[in-house]
Protein backbone atom coordinates (compact mmCIF):
# COMPACT_ATOMS: atom_id res chain seq x y z
CA UNK A 1 0.00 0.00 0.00
CA UNK A 2 1.23 3.11 -0.91
CA UNK A 3 0.79 6.62 0.49
CA UNK A 4 -2.15 7.71 -2.00
CA UNK A 5 -3.58 4.47 -1.17
CA UNK A 6 -3.66 4.79 2.73
CA UNK A 7 -4.99 8.45 2.16
CA UNK A 8 -8.22 7.42 0.12
CA UNK A 9 -8.41 4.29 2.66
CA UNK A 10 -8.50 6.53 5.65
CA UNK A 11 -10.41 9.16 3.79
CA UNK A 12 -13.31 6.60 2.99
CA UNK A 13 -13.34 4.70 6.96
CA UNK A 14 -13.42 8.28 8.18
CA UNK A 15 -16.36 10.04 6.13
CA UNK A 16 -13.72 12.80 5.02
CA UNK A 17 -12.20 14.27 1.94
CA UNK A 18 -8.79 12.92 0.32
CA UNK A 19 -7.31 16.25 1.33
CA UNK A 20 -8.66 16.42 4.74
CA UNK A 21 -6.55 12.77 5.59
CA UNK A 22 -3.72 13.71 3.81
CA UNK A 23 -3.58 16.65 6.34
CA UNK A 24 -4.63 14.15 9.50
CA UNK A 25 -1.51 11.77 8.32
CA UNK A 26 0.69 14.57 7.62
CA UNK A 27 0.20 16.12 11.19
CA UNK A 28 0.30 12.07 12.54
CA UNK A 29 3.84 11.86 11.05
CA UNK A 30 4.84 15.35 12.33
CA UNK A 31 3.72 15.22 15.77
CA UNK A 32 5.60 11.52 16.17
CA UNK A 33 8.87 12.98 14.47
CA UNK A 34 8.72 15.60 16.90
CA UNK A 35 7.75 13.48 19.57
CA UNK A 36 11.10 10.98 18.80
CA UNK A 37 12.90 14.08 18.42
CA UNK A 38 12.58 15.29 22.19
CA UNK A 39 13.15 12.01 22.98
CA UNK A 40 10.14 10.56 23.89
CA UNK A 41 8.28 7.27 22.89
CA UNK A 42 4.79 7.42 20.97
CA UNK A 43 2.81 4.48 21.95
CA UNK A 44 -0.46 3.49 20.03
CA UNK A 45 -1.91 0.88 22.13
CA UNK A 46 -2.65 -2.52 20.28
CA UNK A 47 -0.89 -1.18 17.13
CA UNK A 48 2.98 -0.48 18.32
CA UNK A 49 4.81 2.03 19.84
CA UNK A 50 7.53 4.49 18.43
CA UNK A 51 11.24 5.04 20.03
CA UNK A 52 14.70 6.26 19.54
CA UNK A 53 18.13 3.74 19.35
CA UNK A 54 21.31 5.17 20.05
CA UNK A 55 24.17 3.28 18.37
CA UNK A 56 27.59 4.05 19.77
CA UNK A 57 30.35 4.67 17.50
CA UNK A 58 32.17 1.57 16.49
CA UNK A 59 35.18 0.50 13.91
CA UNK A 60 33.85 -1.47 10.64
CA UNK A 61 35.42 -3.18 7.91
CA UNK A 62 35.02 -1.36 4.29
CA UNK A 63 34.08 -5.33 2.48
CA UNK A 64 35.57 -4.39 -0.79
CA UNK A 65 39.16 -3.01 0.39
CA UNK A 66 39.17 -4.35 4.12
CA UNK A 67 40.48 -1.16 5.66
CA UNK A 68 38.58 -0.17 8.96
CA UNK A 69 36.90 2.58 9.41
CA UNK A 70 34.85 4.34 11.75
CA UNK A 71 31.20 4.91 11.64
CA UNK A 72 29.98 7.63 13.79
CA UNK A 73 27.11 7.39 17.04
CA UNK A 74 23.54 8.00 15.48
CA UNK A 75 20.23 7.80 16.74
CA UNK A 76 17.71 6.51 14.90
CA UNK A 77 13.80 5.51 14.66
CA UNK A 78 12.74 2.47 15.97
CA UNK A 79 9.04 0.34 15.72
CA UNK A 80 8.22 -2.08 18.13
CA UNK A 81 4.43 -3.61 16.92
CA UNK A 82 1.93 -4.29 19.46
CA UNK A 83 0.35 -7.78 20.80
CA UNK A 84 -2.43 -6.91 18.04
CA UNK A 85 0.33 -6.93 15.15
CA UNK A 86 2.50 -9.57 16.46
CA UNK A 87 -0.94 -11.87 16.64
CA UNK A 88 -1.93 -11.15 13.19
CA UNK A 89 -1.75 -13.97 10.80
CA UNK A 90 -0.31 -12.00 7.39
CA UNK A 91 -1.11 -14.47 4.54
CA UNK A 92 1.75 -15.12 1.96
CA UNK A 93 0.83 -13.67 -1.69
CA UNK A 94 1.01 -16.55 -3.94
CA UNK A 95 2.94 -16.32 -6.92
CA UNK A 96 1.50 -17.05 -9.89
Amino acid sequence: MKKADLVAKMATDAGITKAQAEKALAAFTAATEAALKAGDKVTLVGFGTFSTISRKARTGRNPQTGKEIKIAAKTSAKFSPGKGLKDLKIKAAKKK
